[in-house]
């Protein structure tokens, strides 16, 4: 797969914005790009857990602006890797300034409200994130003449699930049912509409992508699998899995993070690749949340000699989708793309990931390794 094997080389000194730098994910992708040798501009806002993976792996080091952007503030000195920029993605005027300031030609956008359960607490707020952020992600981009390839990160979440047992493909329809799923098939919209109506004729490549439920080591959100299994661990007691039954196409992190980034590199270089795009497990990864509590559980075993155990115990929660996989035939296609890890190899880097972070041993040295493992790529350093 050449269009994955050359991103630390199309990278290097490449000035990229990745917005929701400081979560589970965008720690994962910043990591990743300045390991290539990027330059890259977080903007987000302060970790929302503690602990969390922006800490622990000492992305927070880099240089950080919490307050105004004054006319001294230098966002390109050239000795740095990367700069933190703490702001609301709700804030276009702050944004805006960020654009300026930096110049970026890459923008990955994946600030969010990414919780199905705080959408339901939270609607109005999760609309504002995710339809209104996208809407100030796009207009900045307008406005900005350097930009030149963009990708949005959305969901699996965003079709009108159907509770069907095939994966849906990028062509069906947009409906999410819940707030945080509908709202990010608004971002979508939004997306689709920006590039038609003032994005296109300036030859800014866009796509937008649609990632299924990714895990790995340093997730510490709430009603979550991973870090329920990982809370579980710490403290002695069972794994509570609310709903066991539910099928979800589960990824390792580093799996949409380097298809985000390929993307985002191979439509840079030719505009006519850009498009929606799923990317999700073979198949056989499909696996019901009881069946990854039970790998969890097995690997935890294996690797740390410790027994650890699940229960099912749903808790009259909002509706949650029970069946939902996705179609990734496009992916392939268009860019001879495979998943590198399979859902084996996935729970074996949590645990090791995990059972590090328990043991206080070096997080940031273990997130390299293994980009370094998935990748294929050794990086001096």
């Amino acid at each position: 797969m050449r269009a994955l094997a050359d991103l630390f080389d199309f990278y290097r000194g490449k000035k990229v914005l990745v917005t929701g730098h400081t979560g589970f994910k965008g720690t994962w992708m910043c990591k990743l790009l300045t390991l290539s040798g990027a330059k890259v501009v977080g903007y987000a806002l302060q970790p929302s857990t503690s602990p969390n993976l922006y800490e622990l792996s000492k992305m927070c080091d880099c240089k950080t602006y919490k307050g105004e952007l004054s006319e001294s503030s230098v966002l390109l000195e050239k000795s740095a890797d990367m700069f933190s920029i703490f702001g609301d993605i709700r804030d276009l005027e702050r944004l805006k300034k960020v654009f300026e300031k930096f110049e970026p030609e890459i923008v990955i956008h994946m600030a969010a409200q990414p919780l199905v359960r705080r959408s339901y607490e939270e609607p109005v707020y999760t609309y504002e994130v995710n339809v209104m952020g996208t809407v100030n992600v796009l207009e900045c981009i307008r406005q900005c003449s350097s930009v030149r390839s963009f990708v949005n990160v959305t969901t699996d979440k965003v079709y009108k699930n159907k509770e069907w047992y095939w994966g849906y493909r990028e062509d069906e329809e947009l409906n999410g049912y819940d707030p945080y799923s509908n709202s990010k098939s608004c971002s979508e919209l939004v997306t689709d509409s920006y590039k038609n109506s003032f994005l296109k004729e300036r030859n800014i490549a866009i796509s937008t992508v649609r990632a299924g439920n990714v895990i790995g080591g340093g997730d510490f959100a709430a009603d979550r699998i991973i870090p329920d299994c990982l809370r579980a661990a710490e403290t002695g007691k069972a794994i509570i899995v609310r709903n066991p039954y539910s099928v979800r196409p589960y990824e390792h992190v580093l799996e949409p993070i380097a298809v985000y980034l390929m993307i985002a590199k191979e439509q840079y270089r030719n505009a006519a690749l850009a498009g929606n795009y799923n990317v999700g497990p073979e198949e056989i990864d499909c696996l019901t949340t009881g069946q990854l509590a039970t790998l969890f559980c097995e690997k935890w075993k294996a690797i740390t000699g410790q027994e650890i155990r699940w229960e099912s115990k749903y808790d009259g929660g909002p509706h949650e989708a029970g069946y939902l996989k996705l179609d990734c035939s496009k992916l392939k296609s268009v860019f001879s793309w495979k998943p590198r890890w399979d859902m084996d190899v996935t729970m074996e880097k949590i645990v090791e990931w995990s059972w590090l972070y328990m043991q206080k041993g070096d997080l940031a040295g273990c997130m390299k390794r293994q980009i370094e493992e998935f990748l294929g790529e050794i990086v001096e350093q």
